[in-house]
């Protein structure tokens, strides 16, 4: 897994808990057109998939106070500190880094799929950064 500066602060801290911090909304979605747009491809249904991964990732945190107490402490570090901290614990709880994986996949399912981005620029790579590892 790989993590680099502002990448790894916003990769887990970002996504993870967006939806606390309301980082997502239907206006960061780019729309596909409706001529090639799948029936789940509509701009709710997109931004409600997004959703739905960022609740799962906030309940997963929840229930893992170690991940949560990193992705936390990362918030308020400078980037080179908030990098080793998250990769730290992810390199230490290798499980919880693939569960949060697996929890976060269905967002690049769904920008496949709809060939649309459907997380904000800042947080897109960042996303692309953590599901690389």
């Amino acid at each position: 897994m790989k993590f680099s500066g502002i990448t790894a602060r916003r990769s887990v801290a970002g996504i993870c808990a967006a939806g606390l911090l309301g980082g997502f909304g239907v206006a960061t979605i780019a729309a596909p057109t409706a001529a090639a747009a799948p029936v789940g491809c509509s701009a709710s249904a997109v931004s409600g998939t997004v959703s739905e991964v960022t609740g799962s990732a906030r309940s997963y945190l929840d229930a893992h106070p170690g991940a949560n107490q990193a992705v936390t402490a990362a918030f308020s570090q400078p980037r080179p500190q908030a990098s080793a901290t998250l990769r730290g614990y992810f390199n230490a709880n290798p499980q919880e880094y693939y569960d949060l994986r697996g929890i976060l996949a269905p967002i690049g399912d769904v920008q496949r799929e709809c060939n649309v981005q459907a997380l904000p620029p800042e947080l897109a790579s960042a996303y692309d950064e953590f599901m690389a590892g």
